[in-house]
This record gives structure tokens, C-alpha cells and sequence, in this order.
């Protein structure tokens, strides 16, 4: 048996073995625990291509440097997985490569006989992220754009805050995160990352995508966000590189043309609103509705407030309420469990009243429930209000996992754990739900409760309502990833072995709005958490029901 024979022997058992691994796995990107496993495929595949060329004697130059970069990369990356992908500029990266650029290769050494690196490649191909994984790998990025106001210039240098492992942007990156903008429409998204291709094509950067390329998208996405004057002087600059470019000159012409339609409409507009100021001049000025609106002050959009409280801004905690929050050791009224060990507890928050309990869970406690999850990590879902059915949406970019007793023993610690601390029963709560954050992962504001107009929310259950929400930090996150609550303007932030807890309902069980909330986009880091949504039925003699509405 021939070297060559033995490794492609060798190559198609640790395959196997990859591909069971694989085979429950989809959705790569919103999971950066699953994505892990991804970079030592790439590291196996690293290692295949090189011996390949090897065997060829290194005949091919551009392989051998792909191999090389690619080598250097996942060692750096395979020391630490998480933290390495828990920078979304190298998640996205990871997503193109192995969607794009691995197949780029492929097609490039299908020229020559290379049937044992081929076959491998190829085999494992069908369990490489999809095109769905890169683009929302690509949103995911844009997400994280919009929501922290990075520009594009730092995003594609790596310049974000607390990161470990810095990687660049190319200008191929750039340009396929502008291409993914451009075929969703998004033309504003676009435009940033044309212009930063463009801009690192400008500084030298040595691309095999061109100038001409880049402008032409560049220019129409310019077009469409109404900007002719600057469409045009864009399509002029493209013509002086390519004086033949069609579409170029079909769309000179039109720019032109709307160009001239635009400035006569303007000058027109112009005119009349000259017309109209004189004629209120002549009238004696009084104070219109809409003036005496702006007196009054407008509350802030929530979409704008979530934003906001994600990167630290507009958290409504004044001096006088912060005053009225203290820590304490506590025992939930001399529970025998914390007699000797009080728990350490702290207010967060006032109104809704939300409590953070530190260390209440061990290092090797959120090792263990890791360990049982990862493998049944699926797409985390919300509640559809129309069906009343499970279903997956773009506004919750996680994966999740449930776990009870007979997983392990050590839940069922946990479970009662909790039932010490709240006083309220858990054999009527919901399993131990373990989440896990994409390439910035995040949930969009939602209620945990079930609302009036949602009677079958948890109707299959029979444990009533979600009477309150324990969460449980599982890691640090080095940027980003807070817990928000637009409506009162409260931020909570990822601590490692901190839980949180709050009422989503009051005691006389009608529903408390200000607890809506919000997981905010993971900017660095890996957020892993795991929560325990407590139900009504059984609290009836724990928590009463009060007179009130709200009491």
C-alpha cells in the first residue's frame, strides 16, 4: 500500500467519525458553541490540503499559499474556539471560507488529478455552513453595526472592545458583506461597504476584485438612496477606468437626464415655498398644532431605546432610586439551605423589581450543563401568536436546549436551588432552558408572559402563565450582550455565575408590561446562559393572589 493510499485511508476515518458529528447540526451561525467544531474541520482540512501538496511536490503556488494561511489561522483559532469566534469578524470569516472560498479551491484543484484531497474535500463539503449561514453571519455583522454605530473602518481592522484575537477584513470581505447588503435590498449597507472596499483598494491593498467592480455596485446603491448628483461623478470615475463599460454608460446617461428632471423640480419647489413665506409674513403668526405638539415630549421608539440601553446609553437609574437598592446576605426567611451560607443577593432594579443573585452557581456546574447541552443545541424558537405554535424568527438569533433530572442529578440540584431562593414550587415550571448566542446573537424585545390576547400561549402546557423568569449568566461577555428593558430604561449585565430574577405577573395575576425585555446583539464574546420560566399553578398558597390589579 502506497503513503498516498494509507492517508487517504486514515483521512476518510477521523471523516466518518466528523460526520456523525455534524450530521444534527444546522444553522452554524447562531450558535458560536456548535460553530467550534467548525474550526477543527478547517483545521483537518488544512492539514489534508498540505500533505496533498506534498504529494505534488508543491506544483501548485496559489494552494500552497491558501494552505499556509489557512494553517497559521487555525492554530490561533483552535487554542481558544470560542473566544476566537466570539469576534464576529472572525465568525463571518469563518462562514465565507468555508461557504466560498473552500469551494473556490476545490474548483481550482479539480484541475489537476488529485482524486484522494478531492474526494475529501468534497465529502466533507456537504456538512460546511450554507449559504444561509453566511448571510446571516453577514447580517449578523451589519446588526452589530447599526446597534453599537460602528463605522466600517473599525469593524474591518478588528478594532472592537475587548477583543483577543484581532483579524482583518479584506477587501474580498468587505465586498462579499456589501454584496450580501445589495441582494437584500439593504442599499445603505451597501454603500458603507463598497466604500470601504474601495478605500482599502485606494491604500494599496493588493484585491482580486477591481476598482471597476466595486464602483459599479457602489454608484447604483448611491443611486437608489437618491444621492444622483453622486451616482453620477461615481459612474464618471468608473468610465475613466473602463471607458467601455456598458452598463456604465447607460447609466451615465440616465443619471444625467434624472439629474436635470431633479434640479428643475427642486427649483420649482423653491420658488413656491418663497411664495408661501411672503404670504405668512402678511398674516399675524400664530402658534399651529403642530408647534404646540413639540412642547410636549415626544417618548422615545422603542426600536431606539433597545439600541440605546445596549450600548449603555438612556438607563433611567437616577442617584435618588439607586439610593433605595442594596445588597444583602439572605436566606429567603431562614431557609435551612442558606442558614449557614446566605446567598448574596442584590437589587438591580426597582420597579419592575428584579433581584441578581452572585455565585450562585459553580464553575463546574456550568461546565457540566454545557457539556449536556451542546449536543442538543437546536434553533432556538418563539411562540407564534397567530398558531400558538413554536416557529424560528429572525429575531432570535440563538440556539437552545432543555434539561431535566434525568439528563443529570445535578439539574434537579439547580431546580431546587432555585425553589429555596423564590419560595415558589418548580415541579410546575418549565425544563431548564440552555441558550447559546450566535455571531451576534440576540432576542428582540418580547414578554415572557402570556398576554390577553395570547389565551393559548401555554394552554398545552396546563400550568398557567409564566408567573416569573430566573436567568442564570453562564458567561462573561467581553462587549455587548446585556439584558434590557426598553420600557423603563433598565440595563443588566453578563456576570459568570450571577443569576437574575423578576415577577413577570402581579399577585392578583394580570400581567406586568414593564417587563418586557430584550437579549442584546453579542458585540465580543460567547454568551451562554440558561433560564427557568416558573409557572402559576402550584404558588397559590406560596405567592397569594392580591385584591388589586396591580397588587
Amino acid at each position: 500500500m502506497s503513503n498516498m493510499e494509507r492517508w487517504c485511508g486514515g483521512c476518510v476515518l477521523v471523516l466518518s467519525c466528523l460526520l456523525q458529528t455534524f450530521s444534527a447540526y444546522s444553522d452554524f451561525y447562531t450558535s458560536i458553541g456548535q460553530m467550534t467544531d467548525l474550526l477543527y474541520t478547517e483545521k483537518d482540512l488544512v492539514t489534508s490540503l498540505k500533505n496533498y501538496i506534498m504529494v505534488e511536490e508543491m506544483k501548485l503556488k496559489q494552494v500552497k499559499q491558501w494552505a499556509e494561511k489557512m494553517d497559521t489561522l487555525s492554530a490561533t483559532a483552535t487554542q481558544d474556539p470560542e473566544g476566537f469566534l466570539g469576534h464576529p469578524v472572525n465568525a463571518f470569516k469563518l462562514m465565507k471560507r468555508l461557504n466560498t472560498e473552500w469551494g473556490n479551491l476545490e474548483n481550482l484543484v479539480l484541475k489537476d488529478s488529485a482524486e484522494g484531497f478531492i474526494s475529501n474535500l468534497t465529502l466533507q463539503r456537504q456538512h460546511f455552513p450554507t449559504d444561509e449561514d453566511q448571510t446571516g453571519a453577514a447580517k449578523a455583522l451589519l446588526r452589530l453595526q447599526d446597534t453599537y454605530r460602528l463605522d466600517t473602518n473599525t469593524i474591518s481592522t478588528g478594532d472592537l472592545p475587548g477583543v483577543t484575537h484581532k483579524s482583518l477584513m479584506t477587501v474580498e470581505d468587505c465586498f462579499e458583506l456589501g454584496k450580501i447588503a445589495y441582494s437584500e435590498v439593504d442599499y445603505y449597507h451597501t454603500e458603507l461597504w463598497m466604500e470601504q472596499a474601495l478605500k482599502q483598494l485606494e491604500e494599496g491593498e493588493e484585491s482580486t476584485v477591481d476598482k471597476v467592480t466595486v464602483l459599479d455596485y457602489l454608484s447604483y446603491a448611491i443611486y437608489q438612496q437618491g444621492d444622483l448628483g453622486r451616482a453620477l461623478e461615481l459612474t464618471k470615475k468608473l468610465l475613466r477606468i473602463d471607458p467601455d463599460h456598458q452598463r456604465a454608460n447607460g447609466n451615465l446617461k440616465y443619471f444625467e437626464f434624472q439629474l436635470i428632471k431633479q434640479r428643475k423640480a427642486q427649483a420649482d419647489e423653491a420658488k413656491k415655498a418663497q411664495v408661501e413665506d411672503k404670504d405668512k409674513k402678511r398674516r399675524k403668526r400664530q402658534p399651529s398644532d403642530a408647534s404646540k405638539k413639540k412642547a410636549f415630549k415626544e417618548p422615545v421608539p422603542e426600536r431606539k431605546m433597545y439600541e440605546m440601553l445596549c450600548r449603555g446609553e438612556g438607563v433611567k437609574m437616577t442617584n435618588r432610586r439607586q439610593s433605595r437598592l442594596f445588597c444583602r446576605y439572605y436566606t429567603n426567611n431562614g431557609n435551612p439551605s442558606y442558614l449557614l451560607s446566605p446567598a448574596k443577593q442584590e437589587d438591580e432594579w426597582d420597579r419592575p423589581y428584579i433581584v441578581r443573585y452572585h455565585d450562585i452557581i459553580s464553575h463546574s456546574e456550568i461546565e457540566k450543563i454545557k457539556e449536556l447541552a451542546l449536543p442538543k443545541l437546536k434553533r432556538a424558537t418563539v411562540h407564534d401568536p397567530l398558531t400558538g405554535k413554536l416557529t424560528t424568527a429572525l429575531y432570535r438569533v440563538s440556539k437552545s436546549a432543555w434539561l431535566t433530572g434525568y439528563d443529570h442529578p445535578m439539574i434537579d440540584q439547580i431546580n431546587q436551588r432555585i425553589e429555596d431562593l423564590t419560595g415558589l414550587e418548580m415541579d410546575t415550571a418549565e425544563e431548564l432552558q440552555v441558550a447559546n448566542y450566535g455571531v451576534g446573537g440576540q432576542y428582540e424585545p418580547h414578554f415572557d408572559f402570556g398576554r390577553k390576547d395570547e389565551p393559548d400561549a401555554f394552554k398545552e402546557l396546563g400550568t398557567g402563565n409564566r408567573v416569573a423568569t430566573w436567568l442564570f449568566y453562564m458567561s462573561d461577555v467581553a462587549a455587548g450582550g446585556a439584558t434590557v428593558f426598553p420600557d423603563v430604561g433598565a440595563a443588566v449585565w453578563p456576570k459568570k455565575g450571577t443569576a437574575v430574577f423578576w415577577y413577570n405577573l402581579f399577585p392578583s395575576g394580570e400581567g406586568d408590561y414593564s417587563t418586557r425585555h430584550a437579549a442584546c446583539p453579542v458585540l465580543v464574546g460567547n454568551k451562554w446562559v440558561s433560564n427557568k420560566w416558573i409557572h402559576e399553578r402550584g404558588q397559590e398558597f406560596r405567592r397569594p393572589c392580591g385584591l388589586t390589579e396591580i397588587a
